[in-house]
């Protein structure tokens, strides 16, 4: 909620979205004002601001959204009421097509027969919306433009390319400018960048959305998946792999080929049959499941893998590591009695905690429900939700936890985890789905106490979501400056000059013999210039050794932290260390 002040000094708290749609509203009537020949497309509130769409000429450029961004600061300034008034579907055409507004005739012409056709009014400006509104452009104390990029209309790419400008308001200056603080910030920890400059990972036109890994990246990636892998064999999951290449059939038992077709990797076989590259693990995990007898006394069975998936995402959507076209989802699916749901849920939240607590990350729990797309009894969906209502009931407290309408998976409502990071941004994590309807799809069964054969019930659950988005989270929330658990490279032995070579060799030998990953700088470079390399590439520990520390057979130690901590010891380091990593948490 956003705190505006009315006219007459009183206050009023709106909703965010209702504050930023107001705001694209302002920003639609300063572009009309600077550039008469533009055709409004259409311009929503979006998560952390606004954007509207333009057709014009040629793109804008950085001198047009500063001429943008004063016109509505003159706007604001205005104090406008946005006065709202509705018209017939006749008469909402008329005015539109006299204002030579093609894509609003489009909207009109798509809405519903009966449906309520309204617009706003705001001085020399009025557009088609349904609104609600703030009361005046004058609360809008703060505006800042951001971005402008291409967009097809509709989002579709057989439409024209429409022109986006995306912006960012709040009632407060103060608020404006701490928002912006944080996007600089957010810049120089931007993952995409620090990937390259740390060595860890980079992109290449050659295989959109797919990263390549370096060495220490995929060092990074295997330290997480031992952390992951020895949790989970604690509480009974046991790993499984299956194909990458799955027949078409598969897909359509599934529901995925009516569902998700259109971003799976489809291809034929060279006996001409359909394949498709599996954009899930849950056809798989069922196929083990379904490989021999079950019996009650073996439930719940749970199967966690890491295998590659591949989504066929489009161009446009594709974000660094967080939105990717191939990845390693930290799955598992759980077979369970209807009895379990809620002790198997709790286990999996119980996963996350623990998870998440090793990197200070705080989440929340919300629940989505059945999406307009479901499959299977409704019945089946309704008796799912309720229980998921019980477990987070029990979790967070009756009404503490938040509701998503309609954004379930297709087969069944689910738990999404949403984690906050050191800059406040909200993260879409792992998720819990409970399903009742794939186990059915393809027979699934288990013999009960009596003899007689039960459908189980399916969970799926991914909590890092995958380690790709995982990683990418992090290094944006630690700034790339990993603890030193996880990092890389541990420690970086500076010899001063070649006099120290065979004593730093021992010392990096010895490093090694104790599990610590290391690294020798021995170049004929400056020991400042090594130390300020050593700064840059966020290692944790930096061992300077001079004469002095081979006479004595220790170490000159700086800490990325608190700067240079004094000679010690070689063993004594050893030990510190190894106790840092050991409590991690």
């Amino acid at each position: 909620m956003f705190k505006i002040k009315l006219h007459g000094g009183k206050t009023a708290e709106v909703e965010e979205s209702m504050f930023l749609h107001s705001s694209s509203h302002i920003l639609a009537q300063a572009v009309k004002r600077l550039f008469p020949e533009a055709k409004l497309a259409i311009g929503p509130s979006i998560e952390n601001g606004f954007y509207y769409d333009f057709d014009v000429a040629k793109p804008f450029s950085e001198e047009d959204l500063a001429k943008i961004e004063e016109e509505m600061k003159k706007i604001i300034k205005e104090d406008l009421e946005l006065e709202r008034f509705e018209l017939s579907r006749e008469e909402a055409l008329k005015l539109m097509k006299e204002k030579d507004e093609p894509y609003k005739v489009e909207l009109i012409n798509d809405l519903p027969e009966g449906e309520v056709i309204s617009f706003y009014k705001q001085g020399d400006f009025t557009d088609l919306c349904r609104g609600p509104h703030v009361p005046n452009t004058g609360v809008i104390k703060a505006v800042k433009l951001l971005t402008s990029s291409g967009a097809y209309w509709r989002g579709d790419e057989k439409n024209k390319m429409l022109q986006r400008i995306y912006g960012i308001s709040f009632p407060k200056a103060s608020e404006l400018e701490e928002y912006l603080n944080m996007l600089e910030e957010a810049k120089k920890r931007d993952h995409r960048k620090l990937g390259k400059e740390l060595d860890l990972f980079f992109f290449d036109e050659t295989a959109p959305g797919m990263a390549y890994w370096m060495p220490k990246g995929f060092k990074m990636m295997n330290i997480l998946i031992d952390l992951w892998r020895k949790e989970h064999e604690k509480r009974g999951y046991m790993e499984f792999s299956g194909p990458q290449l799955n027949s078409s059939e598969l897909w359509k038992t599934s529901g995925h080929w009516d569902h998700y077709k259109e971003d799976m990797f489809v291809l034929e076989d060279s006996d001409g049959k359909e394949q498709a590259l599996k954009p899930m693990n849950c056809p798989n995990a069922i196929k083990i499941y379904a490989s021999k007898l079950r019996s009650y006394k073996d439930l719940p069975l749970r199967f966690n893998d890491i295998d590659v998936i591949h989504r066929n995402e489009k161009s446009g959507q594709l974000n660094g590591l967080f939105r990717v076209r191939m990845f390693r989802q930290d799955d598992a699916h759980n077979f369970i009695t209807q009895d379990q749901i809620g002790s198997e849920i709790k286990d999996i939240i119980e996963i996350a905690k623990y998870l998440y607590g090793i990197f200070g990350l705080d989440f929340e729990l919300t629940l989505s429900t059945r999406p307009d797309d479901f499959m299977g009894d409704i019945e089946l969906w309704n008796e799912a939700e309720a229980n998921l209502r019980d477990v987070l009931d029990e979790l967070c407290g009756k009404d503490q936890y938040r509701i998503n309408e309609g954004d379930g998976a297709f087969y069944g409502p689910k738990i999404d985890i949403k984690m906050k990071d050191c800059l406040g941004r909200e993260w879409q994590m792992g998720t819990v789905q409970v399903d009742f309807q794939l186990p059915l799809r393809f027979n699934l069964s288990y013999i009960d106490s009596n003899g007689d054969k039960k459908t189980p019930i399916l969970i799926h659950r991914a909590l890092f979501g995958s380690f790709e988005r995982f990683i990418g989270i992090i290094t944006e929330h630690f700034a790339g400056a990993f603890p030193a658990w996880l990092a890389p490279v541990q420690v970086k032995v500076l010899p001063i000059s070649d006099n120290q070579k065979a004593y730093a060799e021992k010392v990096v030998s010895e490093l090694a013999a104790n599990g610590i990953r290391v690294e020798l700088d021995d170049r004929q470079e400056k020991i400042g210039y090594k130390i300020r390399e050593a700064q840059l590439s966020k290692v944790p520990y930096m061992l300077i050794l001079g004469e002095k520390e081979v006479e004595a057979g220790a170490v000159g130690v700086r800490a990325r932290k608190e700067g240079d901590i004094g000679a010690m010891p070689l063993q004594d380091f050893i030990a510190k260390l190894a106790e840092e990593i050991k409590n991690f948490k």
